[in-house]
């Protein structure tokens, strides 16, 4: 496994740097490019797959953000997701347009042959979307229209798999770490699979209690606010467990609760869902699910190349998730 001096080495910054980016410390002024580099080699030596020799470009095609690469600074599952787009498309010899969903208007239609759309589109979206090109791989999301691909994770699945580990190391009270995104068109809330799922398996318990839901937006400064504040509010009488909806929520609160001297897992466990490459670095590290983020990306670009050679049904891909146990998590 790569290092944080690994990771140092080749960002061209300092340790202590790497270690306080990679947790989110606030306090900590480097600018995005600096933040930038430290993400990119982190994910670099994090994945390993030897990558196969680039083929002769035969098409090109659109790769439409649901996020800024300023946003995805904060929640890097979507990076992730890209870096395995831009590497398919590569293995497959595409050429790959970036922009967001916004800036559809100001390039050119007639040069793009399909597109792969990467986060949560209202139904209008979708429609404007397929106005462009009927050959769409949707990544991380799954229109009600049939018509497309997408390449996607049962969040259900995973939520349940992530409870289930916390109630065989005998957590009874587990909370909720989440948050709630809009389609950026502001048409409505996105429904999370992760936060029903919670609610649906701690009723089915008769365990569930409100006031251990905590939902803000999916930042890891919104996950140590919502943290720190529970801490103030509850004392001594914090659950024993918490499920949290991204890693990335997961490092703001751990902040919070090293911060507050509660203890990890000692009084408190922590799961949460993703892995993204920087997991492994907060102390104590990570216990997650993983979802593999580059390999949607790699299958979504597969996927768009054998629609641009060939008609056929449209495929709905949905990939299993791995527990990864590491030290903020009782043994079971």
């Amino acid at each position: 496994m790569a290092t944080i001096k690994d990771i140092a080495e080749q960002a061209g910054v300092s340790i202590a740097t790497v270690s306080r980016v990679l947790n989110y410390d606030p306090r900590l002024s480097v600018s995005a490019d600096t933040k930038q580099k430290i993400f990119e080699a982190a994910e670099q030596l994090d994945y390993k797959r030897k990558r196969p020799a680039k083929k002769s470009v035969q098409d090109t095609v659109a790769l439409v953000h649901w996020y800024t690469e300023e946003e995805e600074l904060n929640d890097l599952y979507y990076r992730s997701i890209r870096l395995g787009i831009e590497s398919g498309c590569q293995e497959h010899g595409l050429t790959v347009q970036k922009m967001l969903y916004s800036e559809l208007n100001s390039n050119e239609k007639s040069s793009i042959k399909g597109i792969i759309a990467v986060g949560k589109y209202s139904e209008a979206q979708v429609e404007k979307l397929s106005e462009w090109s009927k050959r769409i791989v949707f990544v991380d999301f799954s229109p009600e229209n049939e018509a497309f691909d997408s390449v996607l994770t049962n969040f259900s699945k995973v939520t349940e798999k992530a409870l289930d580990y916390l109630w065989e190391t005998g957590a009874r009270r587990i909370g909720y770490i989440g948050g709630r995104e809009q389609f950026q068109d502001k048409s409505g809330l996105v429904a999370d699979k992760r936060e029903q799922t919670y609610k649906r398996y701690m009723i089915d318990k008769k365990a569930f209690h409100e006031e251990d839901m905590l939902v803000g937006t999916y930042s890891a400064d919104e996950g140590y606010a919502m943290m720190k504040s529970c801490i103030e509010q509850r004392g001594t009488e914090l659950p024993e467990a918490f499920f949290s909806a991204s890693d990335t929520l997961a490092i703001g609160a751990l902040r919070a609760l090293n911060e507050a001297g509660i203890a990890v897992p000692g009084r408190v466990s922590l799961i949460s869902v993703n892995d993204i490459s920087v997991s492994k670095y907060v102390y104590p590290p990570l216990t997650t699910m993983k979802i593999h983020t580059e390999f949607m990306g790699e299958t979504a670009a597969g996927l768009l190349a054998e629609q641009l050679k060939e008609d056929r049904i449209p495929k709905k891909v949905v990939l299993p998730s791995e527990l990864i146990v590491r030290g903020t998590t009782k043994k079971g």
